[in-house]
């Protein structure tokens, strides 16, 4: 087989539809349009939503609440999960990220103090909770804010 007699399987490919090419087409004229109206319209019809001039649900429906878009946004960590790594290493974003505990980085890396700790670590991670600060020095590790 040479590449010039490359083909689609048959039945695959189906040729497009070619409007207005003349009456005997059976889409000549307005192109399958119809006569008239919005949708015959260059650009025409109705926008996503709309109800006929009716009150549109999204407008009926009660706003609640607020979202600050300037809200940084942490990927936690149980210090539980830490026990994956050796005696004396030094966890950052880096080596979580290599591990599968964390899938991305957001905005920063916090650490939460649910489980218990048995290896000494040096975690570097952007906040800390208070029982997970504890927890990994009573464990003879260190935490280091980044």
């Amino acid at each position: 087989m040479k590449l010039h007699e490359l083909q689609p399987a048959i039945g695959s490919t189906k040729a497009p539809k070619r409007l207005g090419r003349g009456i005997g087409s059976g889409i000549g004229k307005t192109s399958g349009k119809g006569h008239k109206g919005a949708k015959a319209r260059s650009g025409g019809g109705k926008r996503p939503g709309f109800e006929g001039g009716q009150m549109p649900l999204t407008m009926r429906l009660p706003k609640r609440g607020f979202t600050n878009k300037w809200a940084k946004e942490y990927e936690t960590i149980n210090v539980d999960v830490l026990n994956i790594f050796e005696d004396g290493d030094v966890v950052g974003p880096v080596e979580l990220l290599e591990v599968g505990v964390i899938n991305k980085v957001l905005d920063g890396i916090k650490i939460l103090g649910d489980g218990e700790i048995t290896k000494k670590l040096t975690v570097q991670a952007n906040k800390f909770t208070a029982t997970a600060k504890e927890k990994i020095e009573a464990a003879g590790g260190s935490c280091e804010v980044i």
